[in-house]
Formats: C-alpha cells, structure tokens, sequence
C-alpha cells in the first residue's frame, strides 16, 4: 500500500500528508501508486487510477 497523496509506501510517519489531504484530493493510487487522473471543481473532486479506477472520496468535506 501506497500514500495516496506523496505515492511512498504507507509505512512511516505521513502526518504532513494526512494533514494536507484535508483539503487536498489523492494524487496517486495507493494500490498500484499510479498517478491519478483528478478533477476538481468548487465543490467536490474525483480521482480515478487507469488500473483501478475510480478513488471513493470518504475523506473529502461537504
């Protein structure tokens, strides 16, 4: 497994990441760590891996 937003592997500290993706998307696929394909508009994002597919946004904000 993968950081969805450095792409390094999951082991480690990754507080500045999880911090970060507060407010930010997935970068990468934390199956495959491919980048993802993101889209964001003023409300939401979406974020697909050409392997994988579409990425659930569970931590994105209302």
């Amino acid at each position: 497994m993968y950081c969805d937003r450095c792409g390094e592997p999951a082991e480690g500290d990754h507080t500045p990441c999880r911090t970060a993706r507060r407010m930010e998307p997935p970068r990468y696929c934390p199956h495959c760590r491919r980048r993802l394909i993101v889209q964001v508009t003023p409300t939401a994002w979406t974020a697909e891996c050409s392997q994988h597919g579409p990425q659930e946004p569970a931590g994105q904000a209302p």
